[in-house]
């Protein structure tokens, strides 16, 4: 890991004795962007990204809300940030939860003996050391659950919805998670014993996805997991022809009490406005499958190299652009939300609030949500990415973690990039280094800078 820090600290000594223009760094924001853009994609920079990334997942690991992982990933990058010789590294402390998986597993009982893929989804609660052996209903929506209702009392209840992902790689999220998100409780309102749902996956490989769910209070809490795709469609076609079916369920999980964990916070200091600030941001928490490479270290990272490359080129914008690195997003936004209510005062002087965490794959420029005079100016700034065919300006530019700012009328942005295959990964063990390469990881990193860059030069905040 030492080895590691110095990498960091020479790469950065290597760039400031670099012989570069001695014109005025705020000449243009055109000039500046290009420098940016060079030093990331064909400088001393390049790569830079994707190996801290991978030093970073390979080294620690999946970052679980509230594992000891999340608080050594950000030990770990707070001391490569001091060494770096960032501004004002330091951590904002915040109460996280504390969920625990366990042992896990699911059996097929009938009508055949078989292992089923499944994880257990954050929050819910565990068998109990006997487990759960029950029959198994299938339904696809919770409409056909009500329908069904008396049938599922006593039954292991599973949710297969349907979805033409191909045509909506994206747009299926939505629709399918809420059975995951909430299917325990519609299960419980009719007396099942446990809930298991198809996982939010566009592509699969036998491979079940994990992710967040929440309880009603109104109900009993009972076991939730996920089921890969093929075997919640293979219990499907066991119903459709009349066969029984019966599942041995054993989980472990649990919630602890809750522990104290970190957002950690970095900055470049503006050199004419410093008390106004554009905010990059990612999440550094991840699920405790894979290595949360893609979800969300690379986002993570890219905020990071943006003071990289500011600082490596001895460039300040008019005002502070500032990363943070958000602790248990996977969970709701815990940290993010704790940072907004300690930070509200600054939201007349915040003048976006940036996220990534939908992938770095190739980038195509920028989702912004905002005012349509702010939009304008997000436009112009887009042609300064051209030479790397990422001018792209689409309407979006939500995130978890930045959405209190953004009810609050301060403009949001997300990187828009090819990320059709986002959730053929996504909380899943395939969450890999692997998944992403290293030059659409250098390339993402350019967008976030020169937007980050020009926007913090602009001579007045962005319009409201």
């Amino acid at each position: 890991m030492m080895k590691y820090y110095l990498f960091l600290i020479l790469t950065v000594i290597s760039l400031k004795s670099h012989s570069f223009p001695t014109e005025d760094l705020r000449t243009t924001s055109k000039a500046v962007s290009d420098r940016l853009i060079e030093l990331v994609t064909q400088g001393a920079f390049r790569g830079v990204t994707y190996y801290r990334l991978a030093a970073l997942a390979d080294t620690i690991g999946p970052r679980l809300c509230g594992n000891e992982s999340l608080t050594q990933a950000v030990q770990w990058v707070q001391n490569a940030m001091e060494g770096e010789g960032l501004e004002n590294v330091h951590v904002e402390p915040v109460k996280i939860p504390h969920w625990v998986r366990g042992e896990e597993r699911a059996q097929l009982l009938q009508p055949r003996r078989a292992k089923l893929s499944m994880l257990g989804l954050g929050n819910s609660v565990g068998t109990g050391p006997k487990g759960i052996q029950a029959s198994v209903l299938v339904v696809r929506s919770y409409d056909e659950l009500n329908a069904r209702c008396d049938e599922a009392r006593n039954k292991i209840v599973v949710f297969n919805p349907q979805c033409d992902w191909q045509a909506q790689p994206v747009g299926c999220y939505g629709p399918v998670v809420a059975y995951r998100s909430g299917g325990a409780s519609h299960a419980a309102k009719c007396g099942a014993v446990a809930s298991l749902s198809r996982s939010a996956a566009s592509h699969s490989i036998d491979s079940p996805h994990t992710g967040m769910m929440s309880y009603d209070p109104a109900y009993p809490k009972i076991p939730a997991a996920s089921l890969s795709v093929e075997h919640a469609d293979m219990l499907e076609r066991f119903q459709r022809r009349n066969q029984s079916i019966a599942i041995f369920l054993y989980m472990e999980a649990q919630t602890l009490p809750d522990v104290i964990g970190y957002n950690l916070v970095a900055e470049v200091k503006g050199s004419t406005l410093p008390n106004e600030t554009v905010l990059v941001s990612g999440h550094l928490d991840s699920w405790d499958v894979g290595q949360g490479a893609m979800d969300d270290g690379g986002g993570a990272m890219i905020s990071w190299t943006v003071l990289s490359l500011l600082h490596a080129l001895d460039i300040r914008a008019k005002r502070t652009v500032r990363c943070v690195l958000w602790s248990c997003e996977e969970f709701g936004g815990i940290g993010a939300d704790q940072y907004f209510t300690a930070h509200e005062n600054e939201v007349p002087s915040m003048s976006i609030v940036m996220e990534s965490d939908m992938g770095v794959f190739h980038p195509l420029g920028l989702e912004f949500q905002g005012t349509n005079k702010a939009q304008q100016v997000i436009q112009t700034i887009s042609e300064q990415l051209v030479s790397i065919n990422a001018s792209q300006v689409v309407a979006g530019g939500g995130g978890t973690d930045i959405d209190p700012w953004v009810e609050r009328g301060v403009p949001g942005a997300s990187l828009r990039n090819e990320n059709y295959n986002y959730f053929a990964y996504h909380h899943s063990n395939g969450d890999m280094m692997n998944v992403l390469n290293s030059t659409d990881v250098d390339l993402a990193a350019a967008v976030w800078a020169v937007y980050a860059y020009a926007i913090a030069d602009l001579d007045t905040l962005l319009p409201r």
